[in-house]
């Protein structure tokens, strides 16, 4: 489990295919104290630690997490938010993040709005029902809050700001409009959303 607070920005040094992608990801993370076999969710994917150096570790990633993650995410030089798995007693600062990707959602709208960054974002209508406004939403492993929401066909539309401190420290800063996004809904809206369609 994760919080969806960032903790480091690594970059993708080196990107082997071995029947799965095998990524090298480079850290500011002191080693030592990751374990072989930890968690870290990588731009909101939860990958599973398999080698590591000084400043670097190692994930495999499998096709089926390619298949449902943003693309061209986990190419050599990439960017990727950076958290470690939640300990307990850690400070909650974000919310419930399960490093499950539900969807790849897509920015439509990023403008400056009095130092924010405003951003709306548009995601698959099957999803709707688990984004409200007030709620909580990971995009790319980040805790934001969600503005306002609008289904429209196909799609729901919601909007988020970003803070200078949320852009400045995560792979967010100069975002624009075509970006695609790993999105993760809520945890309890995830179940609540299959408990009424298990009704229906």
């Amino acid at each position: 489990m994760f919080t969806g607070i960032i903790t480091d920005i690594g970059k993708v040094r080196k990107v082997e295919r071995k029947g799965d992608l095998r990524l090298t990801i480079g850290c500011d993370y002191d080693m030592e104290t990751v374990d072989l076999g930890a968690s870290i969710a990588c731009s909101g994917a939860c990958l599973t630690v398999v080698d590591k150096g000084d400043d670097w570790f190692a994930v495999d990633v499998s096709q089926e997490t390619v298949s449902k993650t943003a693309t061209g995410l986990w190419a050599e030089g990439t960017k990727l938010n950076l958290e470690r798995a939640l300990r307990v007693g850690d400070e909650l600062g974000g919310h419930i993040v399960t490093g499950h990707v539900d969807a790849v959602a897509a920015v439509t709208r990023a403008e400056e709005v009095g130092g924010s960054i405003d951003m709306t974002i548009e995601a698959p209508r099957a999803l709707g029902g688990g984004i409200a406004p007030k709620g909580s939403i990971a995009l790319d492993g980040v805790s934001l809050t969600v503005n306002a929401v609008e289904d429209a066909g196909d799609t729901t539309r919601f909007t988020v700001n970003l803070i200078p401190h949320t852009a400045g420290h995560t792979t967010f800063g100069g975002i624009a409009a075509g970006r695609e996004l790993n999105l993760e809904i809520d945890v309890l809206a995830r179940y609540l959303k299959r408990m009424t369609d298990a009704r229906a």
